[in-house]
């Protein structure tokens, strides 16, 4: 079930953890759920990184800078919201690499207690492709959804202002910092969207659009959705990550046919053509979602800390040293060679990771680095 909000100590803590060198969100996950707290953890990160024989250092976050993103947050009218609290996205809570933190304009209650349908496309879209956006979107918020999208030109856009015509819920999930406006021309959007919904961000204020950031905003758009509609998009698109990402966390891929002769739909034509749904309408889509809907928890369990023992720790770290390899091999597979509990492996994987002597690879697979 959802926990109560973070204390002020805690949130700070965990954006201090999450802000330092060589940590990512499963790291963080990983080590919060075997320590208990984010301060603990802090204090062990010298004997993790010594117990798993570190090749690098980790350098914390500093309190200076933890101190200026919060500032910036208040500034720009924003707040953290932590993983696990009431308004996070159920569904973005149940992936391994769920943003710990996400920086918020809006109210994120009243988007996420709706069940979401992403919606993307080519940035350079048709007049015919958007007009079809923003119908399909205003008719899906009437039937109780919020559209979740990622604020560029074209699809992303038309969906928004679909979702905003009709007084429904929309929430956007940009690649920026929140105080960030991206394309500039959206800038009144993103007002209107933190406004009437919500906008969410996994960076730190003031990061400007680079292009590796926008991947991993992408896994957020169809991480909190029940599935992604595909409305245009090239061989070659942002979309197609977003729908390649979608089908690997489970949700549902769908996408609008379009002309052969429109290189813009060939990459949503090849999406249909290797077994996304054909949508052509809001009746497509409510058919397809009917089940998952029904289904739909409006609340996650929260896992509970695992401490593990040091000795146990170090005891581990020998054994799954003597599996590894330069050949990736599955972490299932190491469990089960080992003999070990599949936490005290995963907390060994965690500190080699961090120590920078473990590589994780897709499909659950690590070797040594």
């Amino acid at each position: 079930m959802a926990t109560s909000p973070l204390p002020d100590q805690d949130k700070r803590d965990w954006l201090r953890l999450i802000r330092s060198t060589h940590l990512g969100p499963i790291t963080f996950h990983h080590i919060l759920r075997y320590y208990g707290s984010a301060a603990e953890a802090i204090a062990r990160l010298p004997e993790m990184n010594a117990r798993a024989g570190g090749k690098r250092k980790i350098e914390l976050a500093d309190e200076k800078s933890i101190a200026a993103e919060l500032k910036a947050l208040k500034a720009c009218g924003a707040y953290l919201l932590a993983w696990g609290e009431p308004g996070y996205p159920i569904s973005l809570m149940q992936l391994e690499d769920a943003p710990p933190l996400l920086a918020v304009k809006g109210d994120a209650n009243a988007v996420t207690v709706l069940p979401g349908i992403a919606m993307v496309g080519a940035r350079n879209a048709s007049a015919i492709g958007q007009r079809f956006t923003r119908d399909i979107a205003a008719a899906l918020t009437q039937h109780g959804f919020t559209i979740l999208s990622g604020l560029a030109r074209g699809i992303d856009k038309a969906a928004h202002e679909g979702a905003l015509s009709v007084g429904g819920k929309t929430a956007a999930f940009i690649g920026t910092g929140i105080d960030v406006s991206f394309p500039p021309e959206n800038a009144k959007l993103q007002d209107e969207i933190a406004e009437r919904g919500a906008v969410f961000a996994e960076m730190p204020c003031g990061t400007p659009p680079l292009a590796q950031n926008f991947p991993r905003r992408n896994r957020l758009i169809s991480g909190a959705s029940m599935g992604v509609l595909v409305v245009e998009a090239a061989l070659k698109s942002g979309s197609l990550i977003t729908a390649r990402m979608a089908a690997e966390q489970g949700r549902e891929v769908m996408a609008v046919p379009g002309s052969p002769l429109d290189p813009r739909c060939r990459g949503s034509n090849g999406l249909i053509r290797d077994g996304a749904a054909l949508i052509e309408t809001a009746d497509d889509i409510l058919a397809i979602l009917a089940p998952q809907q029904a289904q739909r928890r409006t609340e996650a369990p929260i896992p509970k800390p695992a401490p593990l023992a040091d000795d146990d720790l170090s005891r581990a770290h020998a054994e799954i040293e003597r599996l590894l390899s330069p050949s990736p091999v599955l972490v299932d597979d190491l469990v089960r060679l080992s003999g070990m509990a599949s936490g005290l492996v995963q907390m060994v994987l965690t500190e080699k990771e961090l120590a920078g002597r473990v590589l994780r690879h897709p499909g659950g697979r690590v070797s040594t680095a």
